[in-house]
């Protein structure tokens, strides 16, 4: 799952009425589920998060019963700042939903691409689409026009949204996808065969009916690397986002006045069950200083990202910042370094919680509050999951033995898990063995439960957060005139855990071209073919790849010479 580093903060309202509220507040939406949670009464057919969750905090907000506290809270870099209630959030959502709708003639089941930095309007966007029944497919704005073509195509989307920055690159391919109907810009300006989304959705009415959705219907598709191929098209329900957050007591330790934002697959499902504040701190770059000063400016409990940004926090002297009001730290996506977790721990006094998770299935491990921390440890087993150490032979294995992290799936399919790989039966048949789902990460379990990440059992890259499959950075490589032939793996390193590392046999014609001078040019080369963060930041030229007898590469013994293993 891909973790920005424009940061996701967890926020405690300042009204301090509102603790007031914790019992009123935590029965009238969470609790009312309690019965499902404890087996007493089947999970509902029909659930839809717009119209049961949100609409349930706007209506205890219009009859007194909730401070008004925001429900959405964003700051720009610039200091610009949002704040939206429910109610607010529900109005503004509905003359979205219109727009997609009546505009841009959207029916139920629709797709609509998404392609928008961390704005007010990408929540906007998002429940919109839940009202209307649409399935919404995000994507990060550093998409290329190749890897936009490939996800319209793909996903035979007929709608996207997007900003003045990527209309070009999506203008440069539409002309290929037939069924894309509508182009909407999120800007100021205007651009000639784009519809204005600010201008429309500002004008529209905001009187919509929700759509009755079945808990089963598809609401999200995640775009998902693999080691070979183009990326799958992982798609969730009503139900395995939506509903999920409402069966887990996963936070039952955490007041109902904390907000919690730990990917973009939950940055508001979860918050928003319990009608907590979603604070979004969006930052053009990341800078050090300027989080470290917004820890102290703003009433945040919560700070949630991935290892890297605590690698570089760490970096400085945090004796000279005093947090106002920090007292729960959430670290994913990736592995994080023992030593960082103390040196964190040393210089402000608090853990860091790790949690472990794929975009199959969100949060599959953690580390949650009041639990021991053992560093180096992603914790015990989510809510709701089964997880396992097995061999291939989907063997349960002993505590202390490696194998291959998997949930289990049958008999009964848990709720949080995706549909399906859409239009990819094969791929979805794959990810099964025996009675679960394999995640293709090895692991060890301890005697306590506690589980520990050892690696990837494919060639998954995983680079601050980033999911990278080393096919998309070979495609791109071997496009250029001096490649012959290439292989991608991680390699270690300091700040981002691990990046991507090329190994290049060169074209006879290039051999006594400056390596230097040629490196920078194969990895300005790739940024423009693929997404940027795609982009090899190492590359070492060499003679031969080593190969088995039928001609495969032999990836595991690059990878396990650079990671010392060898």
């Amino acid at each position: 799952m891909q973790t920005s580093l424009k940061l996701l903060w967890t926020l405690k309202p300042p009204n301090r009425t509102f603790h007031g509220h914790l019992r009123l507040l935590s029965s009238d939406v969470y609790s009312q589920y309690e019965s499902i949670r404890q087996g007493k009464q089947e999970i509902p057919k029909y659930f839809n998060f717009a119209s049961d969750v949100l609409d349930k905090w706007s209506e205890i907000e219009k009859a007194g019963k909730r401070p008004s506290n925001p429900a959405f809270w964003w700051v720009s870099g610039e200091g610009e700042e949002v704040k939206w209630s429910f109610e607010e959030l529900g109005f503004l959502s509905r003359k979205v939903a219109n727009v997609l709708t009546k505009e841009c003639g959207l029916q139920k089941g629709d797709k609509l691409i998404v392609i928008l930095p961390r704005i007010p309007e990408w929540w906007l966007v998002k429940v919109a689409c839940m009202r209307a029944g649409i399935v919404i497919i995000p994507g990060t704005s550093q998409l290329s026009a190749k890897d936009i073509l490939y996800r319209l195509q793909a996903s035979k989307a007929k709608c996207i949204i997007t900003t003045d920055k990527l209309a070009p690159a999506v203008d440069s391919v539409a002309s290929q996808c037939q069924l894309l109907k509508t182009k909407l810009m999120v800007s100021k300006g205007s651009r000639e065969g784009w519809l204005n989304f600010t201008e429309l959705y500002q004008n529209q009415s905001a009187d919509h009916s929700c759509i009755k959705t079945r808990i089963q219907d598809p609401m999200v598709i995640f775009f998902t690397s693999g080691t070979t191929g183009s990326p799958k098209m992982t798609q969730h329900s009503q139900g395995s986002l939506g509903f999920r957050p409402l069966l887990s007591e996963r936070y039952e330790r955490v007041k109902p006045d904390t907000g919690w934002i730990l990917t973009s697959v939950a940055s508001f499902f979860d918050p928003w069950v319990f009608g907590s504040c979603v604070f979004i701190h969006n930052l053009p770059r990341t800078d050090s200083a300027v989080i470290l000063n917004t820890l102290c400016r703003f009433p945040i409990d919560v700070l949630v990202g991935a290892p890297t940004l605590f690698r570089m926090l760490v970096q400085n002297d945090l004796s000279k910042y005093k947090f106002m009001n920090l007292k729960y730290c959430v670290s994913g996506g990736e592995p994080l370094n023992p030593e960082v977790m103390e040196q964190w721990k040393s210089q402000t006094g608090l853990d860091i919680h790790e949690v472990y998770g794929q975009t199959e299935m969100g949060i599959i491990c953690c580390v949650c509050k009041g639990m021991k921390i053992k560093p180096g440890s992603m914790g015990k087993a989510a809510p709701l999951y089964d997880v396992q150490i097995v061999d291939k032979n989907a063997n349960i294995l002993p505590p202390g033995q490696q194998g291959e992290i998997a949930v289990r799936s049958k008999p009964i399919r848990p709720l949080g898990f995706f549909s399906e790989y859409l239009d990819n039966p094969k791929k979805t048949a794959e990810s099964e063995r025996g009675d679960f789902y394999v995640t293709g990460d090895r692991g060890t379990m301890d005697e306590e439960g506690y589980f520990q990440f050892i690696g990837r059992d494919d060639d998954i890259i995983i680079s601050s957060g980033y999911r990278i499959g080393p096919f998309e950075v070979e495609s791109a490589l071997i496009e250029h005139p001096a490649v012959v032939e290439t292989a991608v793996v991680s390699s270690p390193d300091p700040l981002r855990g691990e990046v991507v590392k090329a190994f290049v046999v060169l074209s006879p014609t290039f051999s006594s071209t400056d390596l230097e001078s040629l490196t920078r040019d194969l990895q300005d080369h790739v940024k423009k073919t693929t997404a940027p963060y795609k982009y090899p930041r190492k590359v070492e030229f060499v003679k031969e790849l080593p190969k088995t007898i039928t001609g495969k590469i032999k990836r595991n013994e690059l990878r396990d010479k650079e990671w010392g293993r060898m």
